[in-house]
C-alpha cells in the first residue's frame, strides 16, 4: 500500500467480499448519501475488483427513456473511485473513455463491474463495464488514473479521509 494512503483506508476497509465500500464524500455525485441530485451509488468488493447494481431514473433523462451519457460516465468514474479502496491508493481520473453500445434505459436495473487492468508508477489502468438484466454488455470503459498525495485533495479532502478512518 502507498505510503501516501490515510491509515484505515484503503484495502483494510474493503477487506471482505460483498461488503458495501464507503462513499467517497457525503455529497459526492456519484455515491454521496447527501447529494439530493447523485446516483447514490453502492459498490461492494468483488475479488479483485468491484461491482454495483444501477438504476437511472428520470434525473438521468438524456433522449427519451434513455440515461444521458455524461449520467452514464459518471456512475463509471465513480465506480472507478470505488475501486481505488481495493487498490489502496489515493488517485484521480486522468482519462476517462466510455464506449456506449446500446441504449441505458431508465427504470431498468444495470449491473456495474470494474477492476485495475494494471498498474505502471503512478499510472492505474482500469477497465469497466455495465451490463443488462440479460448480461448484454451496453457500456464499456477503460480509465487512467493517477496516484496523489492527500495533500493534494486540500483541508476539506483532509476531513473526509478522517471521517472514513473513523467508521
Amino acid at each position: 500500500m502507498n505510503d501516501t494512503y490515510p491509515s484505515g483506508v484503503g484495502p483494510a476497509t474493503a477487506a471482505k467480499d460483498d461488503e458495501f465500500l464507503p462513499p467517497h464524500a457525503q455529497d459526492c455525485l456519484g455515491c454521496g448519501p447527501g447529494n439530493p441530485h447523485g446516483h447514490h451509488l453502492q459498490a461492494r468488493r468483488s475479488g479483485e475488483g468491484v461491482d454495483a447494481q444501477h438504476v437511472f431514473d428520470k434525473r438521468h433523462v438524456g433522449a427519451p427513456g434513455i440515461a444521458h451519457g455524461g449520467a452514464v460516465a459518471t456512475v463509471v468514474d465513480d465506480l472507478f473511485g470505488f475501486l481505488l479502496y481495493v487498490v489502496g491508493e489515493l488517485a484521480v481520473t486522468r482519462n476517462l473513455n466510455v464506449e456506449y453500445l446500446a441504449p441505458v434505459r431508465l427504470g431498468v436495473p444495470y449491473q456495474c463491474q470494474a477492476e485495475l487492468a494494471q498498474r505502471e508508477r503512478r499510472k492505474l489502468f482500469m477497465n469497466a463495464r455495465v451490463k443488462d438484466q440479460g448480461g448484454l454488455v451496453v457500456v464499456t470503459a477503460r480509465a487512467l488514473f493517477l496516484t496523489v498525495d492527500v495533500a493534494h485533495f486540500g483541508d476539506e479532502g483532509a476531513a473526509t479521509f478522517d471521517m472514513l478512518r473513523r467508521r
